[in-house]
């Protein structure tokens, strides 16, 4: 039990670290002296270096030993967490952020095969119910903790506080499983692929994240990288697939469990993650809530998770993690359906309503999907369905970032168009809102502004609400899709996913 804090507590620091700088990328970019624009890239740098980093935990795991390299990963982590709230110019921010990103890479990962290597298999999904929940509450926890800390202490401490939860986290892992860890092997370092995995990721990561701010093919960095992340992915995937020692295990796409759970719980996340970001955007722009105020409506996702999830494990091993993922989806199109009906008079209540019954999706997500992903394959390749899994569902993250605020902005400008045509001199409706406000004091100017300014509010929420609805039905098709894996779970397949270690 030890063993499985220390685990989730390390996994909590990374995930967190992924969305904590959000909120106070203002703070960051004034005290350096950088641009909002430029203040960016102390997100971009992180996601870029972690993108490229998680992929290669099979043959770091292989090449080190499990345990070495994820306590190493941690004590990595917290120095350079530290380096980064010692910065004192925006470039050391940013070398220390790529630093910070790249030995963050094996955690998420090992911390899944850790977990799965030291629970009989009739327990590991209950290992893995606290490392699930962690993983979908701590994005939400991170905005809400980073504005509380950037508004009272100051922005190093969103770094700062790493440290102690880093060493706390280092010290326990190793003194539950060092006795635990593999012999390094000496392994071929695959050059050429890794150079590929560096330009294809690096590009499609820079792409996925200046592409909303730079307008999307209208620049031509964004043509060239989209170009670049094209081309170095498929001269990747026919290097990997024909090399004798290849750096990422693309093979395990050939088990079928692994390509319908890996697929499934990119998709999943992808719009999960989107609407992570989305929904805290367009309470804080355009229904007026603060940054604290945003964060408590969001976070009681976290609460039916944490009761439902304990229970969840235990039936994984003895349930059809399909029936329990299907739980997930429907929950989850529920939600999104329920949000879909929000318009501009909500208070906060369905706000929060909408959050803690997205919960039960949540406790039914991961568990199941990773008892699919896992089944069947033994226990020499659990660091690489890990890598290669946690890989897919960072990317998908990025990508359903750049596709829900991008529709967000599209949808909007289309909602703003149609509700500006009512207001003109033959709608007597409108003609009589702007005489009420130019006889409240207002000029004409600041009166168009103002009903500009709530025409903008009900553009942006008929937008938000459209996402949520097309979610709902995307998560209702992932029923189907987590169907065509076979009925195993963590509990079946051939070489199993547990051990035999208490």
């Amino acid at each position: 039990m030890l063993g499985t804090f220390a685990l989730s507590l390390a996994t909590f620091m990374n995930v967190l670290d992924t969305s904590i700088a959000n909120v106070s990328l203002p703070a960051i970019a004034g005290d350096l002296g950088v641009s909002p624009a430029q203040g960016t890239w102390v997100i971009t740098s992180f996601a870029v270096a972690n993108a490229i980093a998680v992929p290669l935990t099979g043959w770091l795991t292989r090449r080190i030993g499990p345990v070495r390299l994820f306590t190493g990963s941690v004590g990595l982590f917290v120095i350079a967490s530290w380096l980064c709230g010692l910065a004192s110019s925006f470039e050391m921010l940013i070398a220390f952020r790529v630093l910070q990103g790249l030995v963050a890479g094996p955690m998420n990962p090992l911390s899944q095969t850790l977990l799965l290597t030291s629970y009989p298999r009739a327990k590991a999904g209950t290992a893995l119910a606290m490392w699930g929940v962690v993983v979908l509450v701590a994005p939400v926890v991170g905005p809400l903790l980073g504005g509380w800390i950037t508004d009272n202490i100051s922005w190093p401490w969103i770094f700062f506080i790493n440290v102690p939860v880093g060493m706390l986290a280092m010290a326990l892992t190793w003194s539950v499983y060092r006795h635990r860890d593999d012999p390094p092997q000496r392994l071929p370092l695959d050059r050429i692929g890794l150079v590929l995995l560096v330009l294809f990721v690096g590009a499609l990561q820079i792409m996925l994240d200046k592409g909303r701010e730079l307008d999307w093919l209208e620049s031509n960095l964004i043509v060239v990288l989209a170009i670049v992340a094209v081309v170095g992915f498929v001269v990747f995937l026919t290097w990997e697939l024909t090399a004798e020692h290849p750096i990422v295990d693309l093979r395990l796409f050939g088990q079928r469990n692994f390509a319908a759970g890996t697929l499934a719980m990119a998709v999943a996340f992808g719009q999960y993650f989107g609407i992570v970001v989305l929904l805290p955007l367009w309470l804080q722009e355009y229904m007026g809530y603060t940054p604290t105020w945003a964060g408590i409506a969001i976070a009681p996702v976290g609460l039916l998770a944490i009761v439902l999830a304990p229970w969840v494990g235990r039936r994984v091993a003895h349930t059809d993690a399909r029936l329990l993922a299907s739980v997930a989806f429907v929950a989850f199109a529920f939600v999104m359906w329920f949000r879909s009906r929000f318009d501009t008079n909500i208070d906060v209540g369905p706000v929060i309503e909408a959050s803690f019954l997205q919960g039960i999706g949540t406790a039914f997500f991961f568990i199941p999907l990773q008892a699919i992903i896992f089944s069947g394959l033994g226990q020499d390749r659990l660091a690489s369905a890990a890598g290669l899994s946690n890989f897919a569902r960072l990317t998908a993250g990025a990508v359903g970032t750049s596709i829900y605020t991008t529709q967000w902005d599209n949808l909007a400008a289309m909602h703003h168009a149609h509700l500006a045509e009512t207001v003109n001199p033959g709608n007597l409706a409108a003609v009589q809102t702007l005489g009420q406000l130019q006889a409240a004091g207002l000029s004409q100017p600041q009166a168009l502004e103002l009903v500009n300014r709530l025409v903008d509010q009900q553009a942006y929420t008929m937008a938000a609400t459209d996402l949520f609805y097309v979610s709902a039905l995307m998560f209702i098709v992932l029923i189907g899709f987590i169907w065509l894996a076979r009925p195993q779970g963590l509990h079946a397949g051939g070489g199993g996913v547990g051990g035999d270690a208490h």
